[in-house]
């Protein structure tokens, strides 16, 4: 079958990550599953019709970034679309077997590595990169000494935390990529109804009913679908939904982003293998 676009989708196997696979597969592109779970991910891949392609990983360790990095670049020769969708909403405090605190690696470290390892095919493809973000990033508080590790771990404020250090390093993708066809944007899908966040108790049970109010999963893979797919040559944008904003000042310190990206390539080793 002949694909308009080969589309790798993050964190796929449920929530806003399945419907934006789903959406692009009804679109008529190819949708490249990454999940950490190999039989959620078959069972994913099946309810999309069989034709998608199933990558299987732990984001959480740099081990198991690389080794997607290695089967995304052995399998396929084109990434058109990238779309970062995988997340971590942590209600304790877990440590990776790199060291480093389970959101932190998740939501920053692990698209901050997969661009790096990536980044020969997405120049060659002129891919459209699209990072899934959270509004809540204005609630961050980054502290670069503690947070890696989680000294500073808060059930909430960890979660808007690391998407802020991730935030902060778009608009420094979107420079290093400038002028080679390659575009980044990030964007907030609004309060959409997924597992994130859940728990277990009477706190998961009273979250789980007001999630019944919140908007469904393919509500918020509308405005990524619309990035994924979006014409020009604009990057390094942030949106809410449908709509472009500014940064807020939290989020547009250039010098914290220069420092942010550099801690981010010590953690991963890239500036040692550079």
């Amino acid at each position: 079958m002949d694909y308009r676009r080969t589309a790798v989708v993050t964190g796929a196997n449920r929530g806003i990550g399945f419907a934006v696979a789903a959406e692009l597969t009804r679109r008529g592109h190819r949708a490249v599953l990454v999940t950490r779970s190999r039989e959620n991910g078959e069972r994913a891949a099946a309810a999309l019709g069989g034709a998608s392609g199933l990558v299987v990983g732990d984001l959480s360790v740099l081990s198991g970034v690389r080794s997607v990095a290695d089967e995304l670049l052995s399998r396929y020769d084109r990434i058109d679309v990238l779309v970062h969708n995988a997340g971590v909403w942590p209600s304790r405090l877990v440590r990776t077997p790199d060291g480093w605190e389970q959101a932190f690696a998740v939501n920053h470290l692990a698209p901050f590595l997969l661009n790096h390892l990536l980044e020969g095919r997405l120049l060659e493809s002129r891919t459209r990169v699209v990072q899934v973000s959270a509004g809540l990033y204005v609630k961050g508080r980054l502290d670069l000494d503690l947070t890696p590790t989680g000294a500073d771990f808060h059930r909430m404020r960890t979660y808007c935390t690391t998407k802020l250090a991730n935030l902060l390093t778009i608009p420094l993708f979107a420079r290093r990529w400038q002028g080679a066809g390659v575009r980044i944007d990030a964007v907030h899908p609004g309060v959409v109804r997924t597992g994130l966040g859940d728990s277990g108790g009477i706190s998961g049970l009273l979250l789980k009913a007001v999630k019944l109010s919140w908007a469904a999963p393919e509500q918020g893979a509308g405005p990524v679908v619309g990035l994924a797919l979006e014409p020009g040559s604009a990057s390094g944008r942030y949106f809410d939904a449908g709509r472009q904003l500014p940064l807020a000042p939290v989020a547009a310190d250039q010098i914290l982003a220069g420092r942010v990206w550099e801690q981010a390539m010590s953690l991963t080793e890239l500036r040692r293998a550079a």
